[in-house]
């Protein structure tokens, strides 16, 4: 299944100010992601997507403008240049980099389908021909399933949190996720009770990518510039502060 992918209408948020830099950096975020990146009543992003932005721009020595971003939009919203840079927890994979250039990784974490207690599926293209299989749209997960269950009913999403919805109400049979977003944006809440991790670890480096990086445009230098901040964080306890305040683990990975 090929998906066109447009650029969507997007609104933007400055978070940050006084620093030295005069061009004010853009950077876009997507904001429906928890626990990397949400909305909270008050309309204030937050999540470790946001909190390593704000973290490598204040390295960076520039002043950054937050964009939001819907997910499917985000790479032809860079090309048009509606901002600078992505941190969205955005897959550095082959097919991405074709379009995009990446930083070093700021993390790596697995992705892990997502069923309800008791589900017997088998997770191989006969076993899935037919069940109703939901994921985030434009993402490496929507690669995978196309391509490891080519008779599943995909369903595709433009928030994660519509996704989870649909799940909860069983409108879907299985869900492909990070497995941090997984825990901590379903499955240890009220909305996730009675589901849980269905099969193993996904592997599939050629759809799933080697870790998130930050995207930015063909031939731009702040690639190598977001990647010495992202060393710079690591070595200085930043990162580390950020992880934290939102996980039990170093997500960062190998």
């Amino acid at each position: 299944m090929k998906q066109k992918i447009v650029a969507t209408a997007f609104a933007a948020m400055t978070l940050m100010g006084g620093m030295a830099s005069a061009e004010v950096l853009r950077i876009g975020v997507e904001g429906a992601y928890p626990p990397f990146s949400q909305k909270e009543a008050d309309g204030t992003l937050t999540g470790f997507d946001i909190d390593i932005a704000l973290a490598l721009c204040a390295q960076m020595d520039r002043e950054c403008e937050l964009v939001e971003q819907e997910w499917d939009g985000m790479i032809p919203a860079l090309i048009a240049r509606k901002y600078d840079a992505i941190v969205a927890s955005l897959s550095i994979t082959e097919d991405r980099k074709k379009q995009v250039d990446f930083s070093e990784k700021y993390y790596f974490t697995p992705s892990r389908f997502i069923a309800k207690e008791g589900a017997d599926f088998e997770l191989t293209p006969e076993g899935t021909k037919g069940l109703k299989i939901g994921v985030l749209r434009g993402t490496t997960l929507q690669c995978h399933v196309e391509k490891a269950f080519p008779d599943a009913d995909l369903r595709l999403y433009n928030t994660q949190e519509d996704v989870f919805a649909d799940l909860a109400t069983g409108r879907l049979d299985l869900q492909l996720n990070n497995t941090l977003g997984a825990m901590d944006g379903f499955l240890n809440t009220e909305q996730g009770e009675g589901f849980a991790f269905y099969g193993d670890d996904v592997d599939d480096p050629e759809c799933l990518g080697e870790g998130m990086g930050i995207a930015v445009r063909k031939g731009d230098p702040l690639a190598d510039e977001f990647s010495a901040a992202i060393r710079a964080i690591r070595e200085d306890g930043t990162y580390a502060g950020i992880n934290d305040k939102y996980f039990d683990v170093d997500i960062y990975g190998k």
